[in-house]
């Protein structure tokens, strides 16, 4: 693998057939053929095993059907999960999911998951007047093509109770133009609940201010649950594109 000018990098529970270079700083854990540790020249921060990890869920076709895969938690992982063809984890048919399309509201999907089910979105820019709760353990709510959801009023647009084993995976909340508290909360203050066993998972999940539009919002992500395992994020002012600017786009915290 050859990362060139990429200035920092993490690689997990993977396999590769060797590493040509590095620039400021590159960290693997659990991963077959990553160089050795020896930080600071070349900059290379290596752990035999990643301690806790799950890989993300995904949408995929069995036969006629579409279900949702969701791997297990694997525990001091080397490698990839699928090695031999035999992934551990649980698949989840689709009429388990609320598949949210264009025209879909807050109401609608919090209906749905006060129902028991799980969410699905498909690609699109979801306005919402009402926070998204996640409140029952287990669920899973995945995005396909890096579903935006908006909240207009100034609200948190997602809140995740204290439960096991929530997944976030794969989607984009913007700011709005009303200054929000919050983007996104993982357990309420003062969670305290031991989550060990079974972990909330926050993967590919991006929070963004400003960028696309006027967005404000104090805080962006917080966690208060215990034992959340946060996997790949990227959350950030905006300092191009539209609605940014010093007054445009507040935000007191990432």
């Amino acid at each position: 693998v050859g990362p060139y000018s990429q200035q920092q990098w993490y690689t997990r529970d993977s396999s590769v057939g060797g590493w040509t270079n590095a620039v400021w700083n590159m960290t693997f854990s659990g991963v077959q053929g990553a160089p050795a540790s020896s930080y600071p020249n070349p900059p290379y921060t290596t752990l035999d095993t990643t301690p806790i990890s799950r890989e993300k869920p995904f949408l995929y076709l069995d036969g006629n059907e579409y279900k949702v895969f969701v791997p297990a938690k694997r525990v001091n992982a080397r490698g990839v999960s699928w090695e031999g063809g035999n992934q551990q984890g649980e698949s989840i048919p689709l009429n388990r999911f609320y598949v949210v399309k264009q025209g879909a509201t807050a109401a609608t999907i919090n209906a749905a998951l006060a129902q028991g089910l799980n969410l699905l979105f498909t690609p699109g820019v979801y306005h919402i007047d009402q926070t998204i709760n996640v409140s029952r353990a287990n669920t899973v709510v995945l995005g396909l093509g890096l579903a935006t959801i908006i909240p207009d009023n100034g609200i948190t647009a997602m809140k995740v109770a204290d439960v096991d084993g929530v997944k976030l995976a794969g989607f984009l909340i913007d700011a709005g133009p009303v200054n929000s508290p919050t983007l996104l909360e993982v357990g309420p203050q003062g969670a305290s609940a031991d989550h060990s066993v079974n972990p909330t998972t926050v993967q590919d999940v991006f929070i963004r201010i400003g960028g696309a539009g006027p967005g404000k919002a104090t805080t962006s992500l917080v966690v208060n649950s215990d034992d959340v395992i946060i996997d790949h994020t990227w959350i950030w002012r905006a300092d191009h594109g539209e609605g940014w600017g010093w007054e445009t786009n507040r935000a007191d915290y990432g």
